[in-house]
């Protein structure tokens, strides 16, 4: 792993040096992926709530050395929702956190159209993916559904909505955000869900299970 990190940092390094701004976040390269759910079943000696919270975790270097971060949290609900015209869900809440390494602050933007993921074994259904508004801190991690309230009512009032996230983080500082996952009942039974955020460039890409969408940008200002 780590002679495929220098390989892949030289080569970013030679390339973008040449021909892009150190400052526009497209020379960030995944440097590492750590907390893979495997390597936890292997290892269980960290009693840290947030460390038993994460399901991944990428590292993201520059060809400057700084680095962003994204930690992918494991799902907590398994709740019904049934919406106002009577189609039934059940949800889960997932949070991710991005730590912001660098020297200039960074922007983040997210859209999830209404539909952006048929359900494999109901053709024309789809996942709803919302993102509250609220925010994420590590304190909440303890508690139900990470600290969401009040999700019918705001499933009410966004289910059918395109959902829509900015954000600016400042340097060496960090901010978490939900994504809550809705799917039919009667669909998708095949086994836990999992979702995780991951850079490309300066791409953001949603991935549940084994479906992965573009869903929005890291710019470094």
């Amino acid at each position: 792993m780590k002679k495929i990190v220098i390989m892949l940092a030289l080569v970013t390094t030679m390339v973008f040096s040449c021909k892009q701004d150190s400052k526009s976040g497209m020379d960030f390269i995944e440097a590492e992926r750590l907390e893979s759910v495997k390597n936890r079943d292997k290892s269980k000696k960290s009693t840290s709530n947030v460390s038993k919270s994460i399901y991944t975790k990428y590292v993201y270097a520059n060809s400057k050395g700084e680095n962003i971060v994204i930690q992918n949290s494991f799902p907590k609900g398994g709740m019904k929702y049934k919406d106002l015209k009577g189609n039934e869900y059940v949800y889960a809440v997932f949070w991710t956190r991005i730590i912001n390494k660098n020297t200039n602050p960074v922007e983040l933007k997210i859209n999830f159209p209404p539909n952006s993921y048929e359900i494999q074994d109901l053709p024309g259904k789809y996942y709803k993916i919302l993102i509250p508004s609220d925010i994420m801190t590590l304190d909440k991690i303890p508690l139900f559904n990470y600290g969401l309230k009040d999700l019918d009512s705001f499933f009410d009032n966004n289910i059918d909505k395109s959902s829509l996230l900015k954000r600016t983080i400042k340097p060496k500082e960090s901010n978490g955000f939900y994504v809550v996952i809705l799917r039919l009942i009667g669909g998708d039974k095949y086994g836990v869900l999992r979702t995780e955020l991951s850079l490309k460039g300066q791409n953001l890409f949603y991935k549940i299970r084994d479906k992965e969408i573009q869903c929005g940008s890291i710019e470094i200002k």
